[in-house]
Formats: C-alpha cells, structure tokens, sequence
C-alpha cells in the first residue's frame, strides 16, 4: 500500500486530518504528517489534541515546518514529546511516490 503524505496549514482543519492519519494507519499504511503555517501552533506541550498522541502511537510520524516555527515565535523545545522538525522541500523528497493531501 502505498504511503500517504498530510500537510496540515490551518489549524481549524488539524482534527480532520488527524483522523484521516489514524485510520490510514491502523490500516498499516504508511503516513507521515506535516505541519506548516499556523498550524505548529498545536503542537505544544500540553495543547497537541489528544488525537496528536493516538495517531503516533499507530507509527504516524510527524514533522513540524521550521519555517512556521519560527513565524510563531517558537522553538522545537516546545513541541510535544516526538515530534521532529524540517522543512516542506525535505519533507517532500522524502515522501516521494507518497500520496499527498493538503489539509
């Protein structure tokens, strides 16, 4: 099956995406997430959705956009326990062949 690629860019659709995310993966399909824009802004400690921890726990991997970090004035020390840090450019080469859905 092949891998899925989300990147979410607004906050008011992270719920959403997140459970595209769960259910692709608890069907044992790849998916890797990407936060952009505004959208870091969830994932701080003690504000990422419970949803966040679940779809993580099915081997979702998240990555949140430098760029977007440092538009929020945030730092990756922020970010909840398991969340790596990159870029749109390397995210998308490394999800080469992946389906992507912008969310």
């Amino acid at each position: 099956m092949s891998a899925l690629a989300i990147i979410v860019t607004e906050p008011d659709r992270i719920d959403a995406a997140l459970r595209l995310a769960a259910a692709a993966a608890a069907l044992s399909r790849p998916v890797a997430m990407l936060f952009d824009g505004s959208a870091v802004t969830s994932l701080r400690h003690g504000v990422a959705p419970q949803l966040l921890g679940d779809a993580m726990a099915l081997g979702v991997r998240v990555t949140a956009c430098q760029t977007g970090l440092a538009a929020a004035g945030m730092h990756a020390d922020a970010l909840a326990s398991g969340i790596d840090t990159g870029g749109m450019v390397g995210f998308l080469a490394e999800q080469a062949g992946a389906q992507v859905v912008l969310a």
